[in-house]
């Protein structure tokens, strides 16, 4: 046989069409492991669930159940893909054909493990973010083709410029060194242009011959240096899928058309407006907007983030009111952490199933692998891992992992399914302390459940585990074993079926609130006389209620607010430190369904300064009601709580006191809008309380914070998922708790007892209170999946569980209506007269921000935004900030603060800037404050982090030029972001550097000596910038050793020459700042600026 031409493909044609064999067959086509046709799966007559044949062709490709997850099915020319829980049936439709694909990816993570570099790892059991890449060997031999296959066939767009034509060359040099190695041959026969893609290889067919042979040769050489690297086929793989990512960073994007966004799009002249939701790996969910006649390719630029996979809470799928004439149309809701919502209406329930199972299964590999956001898209092998407590097939070491977290009892077991097969289970037992032994848990095809050691097989999980727990029930290695406690799989464990992305910061996964200090609190301290009382509003159990008003004036101008006034009562001082924690606790949070928290007067009895709720308790609300409250009003309260209490889990926060008198009623809902709560302060803590005050709370009080009165106690995050049901319980009963009037003896009792409240009619309602009041804390749901549950409650007949006399309160047409993110077409214009100020969060020469609550209903329901203005307003002044704004809206990075919008005033005369709002401050101040606790470790991740920041300012272009620590913002203890880009500038094409020829205020005291000398900026001043700014991380904000006050002590007492003439003489003489007594050697200022001589930055 001739050998191959040019002109011939590697990979070749399909001998002979499926859709022409037999009638009523479904073909599941393999992915590709080399040349030849595709190997296919086929199955006759019948109903086929997706992910069973998604199992048989895992099997059938030697993929591992641990890279299951990352697979899916899809129509051949992948215009659709299909949920695991589809059913496919064959009886009255013809033959189908099918691709099982790779569909799950993280692009932009170029870690390395073992010298071999990937895009993506798992966990390891030491919670490392390598150690593991995604789907081992086996996945690299299917991910590396189908990519491959994707480029050869033009299926991926690739332009041809000189970039794309040099990545593209490269790519072929890596595909041709990889068949050599498979093949044991020095150089394979196959032309380079067969491994380019169409366009690219018609293009240089198209060249000279002179060019053709200079590229060939070229081609050779490179091939050669490969292939004296002596680096093996998994290697090559995954260095041609890194490559491949370089040249086609969006590869893994899906993009979907959507009729509408938010709002109804209306028709333009130019053709029917269309928006487009976006959603990969890297990315999270993003949307954007173009014309029908931009499609399949949009251009990538327009689209605007809309939230990363951690921040989605909630996703529902319900038919669009604009249904068309069979009512096909389905509209997708997506809710974020902070309540803001993105819809999205699909042509079809199919497209709508696509997208959101896209979503729902990135947020399993990134976030959750044990949580699904609806059942439509359910995973069947998940639904049956949740109702068993079985976690998925995670190693020896994760389940060892997890036994020693919860102290190694002897009994204690984790079930899981296997990592090696999809049929068998592994049960993981701790026969003794650090002795631990595994059973194979066997199904036959017939559906039963055996386990070496016991007599008799099983017909369920359940029964066999049942059969495990009787005395002497289960031998292992001649040791009888008698289980005694599950440890069931938690929300967002970290196991190897989820991955590490990078830049991404985690957010915190302790289930246990330490206890903070005195010195450790953070709260805004106000001033007495700022404060005017007026009549009492009750008591709480340690406090007295006043409502009142803040005075505060701000740029001379008076300012009044109402406020809710708590003061500590003087018979309680023993509790005062748990009442400031409570206080310190609101102060770090920002949610629209928590009270904000203005501070703490400390003059006399320490007082919390709240937010005024005007409406009061829910518990007062529903007991002055009565009947005439409906369920959906109920309903749409407790889903409000759940989602304030989900944000609090997301930060690792335990509230401790959930209960409906502490849910606030911001906004009644009478009026066609649904209601609006908000939860207040958790008030002095459980861990602090008596047994006698612990058994007043009773049924609210979760019972585990009874068991542990006189050892150190923490609060689990477990205790406020026992809050919830009992509250839900409470709400929709709208009666007194009848275990409140029972005696304390009686009230204890109902614990040891493990009773339960009495069952609400409603079924699904019951099931949800009993799963949060279990008394096993480890089997209550997250937030996540109870928000999940809430959805499922609101059937076609949930009227009919309405009270009998429902009133005018809310229609069901405006039930979900409440977080509406897109209120207007730009949901990024904010219009000045609903921007409600709160305080001033900072004051500079050029600008304040202020906090303020954007509110467009005027019910104190809208969210926290940080507001910048300028404070003088001239043309230069207002096209700076312009350019400000423009900076920061292109910037998307998790260490760069958010942009939310802008404001304009009357005919766009003045402008403002709209951020996201970040409660603990500048780096500084917190520095400052948080000294004692914040070690060298912390100090080295907000080094890191704004590293992180900075990298990508620089990819952007974009130089800073104000990078100090006052310039930082903390959103949380272990999350630091970039902020003030007042000063930021643009650097131009065809250049590094950056002359800045206006004469304006500078911190001339973080300048490098360059930009003092000529006013020039770059990438590598702020470099310089930076180790001044780890001069301050290193004196922790000290305002006796900032870097002004310690280069004018340098200065000394000669004034005569200005400070800038005396700083670059100072910097002349290798004069530097000190390093901090605890800076490390490897990271103090001198070795990051250097002295006059060193090798340049």
């Amino acid at each position: 046989m001739a050998p191959p031409s040019e002109e011939t493909p590697l990979i070749s044609q399909r001998s002979c069409s499926l859709s022409s064999s037999e009638a009523g067959a479904l073909h599941v086509l393999l992915p590709p492991r080399g040349p030849g046709p595709p190997q296919c799966l086929s199955f006759s007559f019948g109903d086929h669930l997706a992910e069973e044949l998604c199992v048989q062709a895992a099997k059938a490709s030697g993929i591992l159940p641990v890279c299951h997850s990352l697979f899916a099915l899809a129509t051949e020319d992948l215009s659709c893909w299909f949920p695991p829980c589809h059913i496919f049936s064959m009886e009255d439709v013809n033959t189908q054909v099918l691709v099982y694909r790779l569909r799950y990816e993280a692009p932009q993570t170029p870690w390395a493990c073992a010298g071999v570099p990937c895009s993506l790892y798992r966990r390891t059991a030491a919670l490392q973010p390598w150690g593991w890449r995604v789907g081992g060997l086996a996945d690299s031999l299917v991910a590396c083709p189908q990519h491959r296959g994707d480029l050869l066939s033009g299926r991926l767009s690739v332009g041809l410029g000189l970039k794309e034509q040099g990545e593209c060359l490269s790519l072929a040099v890596l595909d041709l060194a990889r068949m050599s190695c498979e093949q044991a041959v020095p150089l394979p026969p196959h032309s380079y242009k067969a491994c380019l893609p169409p366009r690219l290889r018609d293009h240089i067919q198209g060249l000279s011959f002179v060019t053709r042979k200079r590229i060939r040769r070229t081609v050779h050489r490179a091939l050669h240096r490969v292939a004296a690297c002596g680096a093996d086929r998994h290697s090559l793989m995954a260095k041609y899928i890194m490559d491949l990512e370089r040249l086609d960073p969006a590869r893994d994007a899906e993009t979907f058309t959507c009729g509408s966004l938010g709002p109804r799009v209306a028709r333009t002249a130019r053709g029917c407006c269309a928006w487009l939701v976006e959603a990969a790996g890297g990315a999270g969910s993003t949307w954007g907007r173009g014309l029908e006649e931009m499609r399949p390719s949009p251009s990538l630029q327009s689209f605007q983030p809309f939230c990363d996979f951690p921040e989605i809470v909630d996703i529902s799928i319900n038919q669009a009111a604009r249904g068309g004439p069979a009512g096909e149309h389905r509209l997708v809701t997506i809710t974020r952490m902070d309540q803001q919502i993105l819809e999205a209406e699909f042509p079809g329930l199919p497209e709508a199933l696509s997208f959101v199972a896209l979503v729902d299964g990135y947020f399993r590999l990134t976030c959750d692998s044990g949580h699904f956001f609806c059942k439509e898209v359910a995973p069947p092998r998940l639904l049956e891992e949740v109702t068993e407590q079985c976690h998925g097939p995670i190693t020896l070491d994760f389940a060892i992992h997890k036994l020693k977290s919860g102290g190694s009892l002897p009994g204690s077991y984790v079930l899981r399914r296997s990592p090696q097969d999809f049929e068998n289970f592994l049960l993981t037992a701790c026969v003794q302390v650090a002795n631990y032994k595994g059973c194979l848990i066997r199904r036959d095809p017939t559906g039963t459940f055996s386990l070496l050691g016991l007599g008799r097989p099983h017909s369920s999980l359940r029964e066999l585990l049942a059969a495990c727990w009787e005395d002497g029930g289960l031998h292992v290695d001649g040791v009888a074993l008698s289980l005694t406690s599950c440890c069931t799989p938690r929300p967002k464990e970290k196991s190897n079926l989820t991955v590490v992305r990078q830049g991404y910061s985690p957010s915190p996964n302790s289930t246990l609130q330490p206890q903070c200090k005195l010195s450790q609190m953070t709260f805004h301290k106000i001033p007495a006389d700022s404060l005017q009382w007026h009549e009492n509003l009750g008591h709480g159990s340690f406090t007295k209620i006043y409502r009142g008003h803040r005075h505060e004036g701000v740029d001379g101008e008076a300012r009044e607010t109402e406020v809710l006034l708590k003061v500590m009562d003087a018979t309680h001082r023993h509790c005062m430190e748990s009442f400031l924690e409570a206080a310190s606790l609101m102060s770090q949070v920002s949610h629209p369904h928590l009270v904000l928290l203005y501070g703490v007067c400390m003059a006399g009895d320490s007082t919390m300064v709240q937010e005024f709720v005007p409406l009061g308790a829910v518990d007062t609300y529903l007991r002055k009601r009565g009947p005439l409250v409906p369920a959906s009003w109920k309903l749409q309260v407790i889903k409000q709580l759940a989602y304030a209490l989900n944000y609090l889990e997301d930060k690792g926060l335990p509230h401790g006191n959930v209960s409906a008198r502490k849910v606030l009623l911001a906004r009644e809902g009478t009026d066609g809008s649904p209601p609006f709560i908000k939860l207040s302060d958790p008030g002095v803590s459980p861990t602090v309380l008596s047994l006698e005050m612990l058994t007043d709370r009773i049924p609210w009080v979760a019972p585990e914070c009874l068991q542990c009165l006189g050892d150190i106690q923490t609060l689990g995050l477990e205790a406020d998922k026992w809050g919830f049901g009992a509250t839900a319980w409470e709400v929709f009963s709208g009666a007194p708790m009848p275990v409140s009037s029972l005696d304390p003896a009686q009230k204890l009792k109902f614990y040891e007892e493990r009773q339960r409240l009495p069952a609400p009619k409603w079924t699904e309602l019951a099931q949800l209170v009993q799963q949060c009041m279990a008394y096993d804390p480890g089997r209550r749901p997250s937030f996540r999946a109870i928000v999940r549950d809430l959805n499922s409650l609101i059937t076609s007949d949930y009227e009919l569980l309405s009270d009998p006399a429902p009133g005018t309160l809310a229609p069901r047409d405006g039930l979900w209506s409440s977080a509406q993110l897109y209120s207007c077409q730009d949901p990024t214009i904010f219009e000045e007269r609903h921007l409600k100020y709160i305080s001033q969060l900072g004051k500079g020469n050029f600008g304040t921000v202020e906090l303020c609550r954007y509110d467009p209903l005027g019910d104190n329901t809208g969210a926290l935004v940080a507001v910048k203005q300028l404070q003088h307003s001239g043309p230069d002044q207002q096209r700076d900030f312009q350019r400000e704004v423009q900076i920061l809206k292109a910037l998307h990075s998790d260490f760069i603060v958010k942009y939310r919008g802008v404001s304009y005033g009357p005919g766009r005369q003045s402008l403002r800037l709209v951020m996201e709002y970040l409660p603990s401050g500048c780096l500084r101040d917190f520095l400052q404050r948080h000294r004692a606790r914040l070690d060298t470790g912390r100090l080295l991740l907000y080094a890191t982090q704004i590293c992180k920041g900075m990298e990508y300012l620089g990819s952007r272009r974009c130089v800073h030029r104000d990078l100090a620590a006052r310039n930082i913002l903390v959103e949380s203890e272990a999350h630091v972001k970039i902020a003030d880009f007042g000063l930021a500038k643009l650097l131009p094409l065809d250049k590094d550097y950056y002359v800045v020829r206006e004469p304006g205020q500078s911190p001339i005291f973080w300048f490098a000596p360059e930009s003092l000398a000529d006013s020039v900026f770059s990438r590598q001043s702020d470099v310089w910038s930076f180790g001044v700014l780890l001069y301050e991380l290193f004196t922790y904000g000290d305002k006796a050793r900032s870097p002004s006050a310690e280069f004018l002590r340098m200065m000394g007492g000669d004034r005569d020459a200005p400070n800038l003439c005396r700083l670059l003489e100072l910097l002349a003489e290798g004069r530097r700042l000190p390093a901090p007594p605890t800076c490390p050697a490897e990271v103090s200022p001198p070795s990051v600026y250097p002295l006059p001589g060193d090798p340049p930055r």
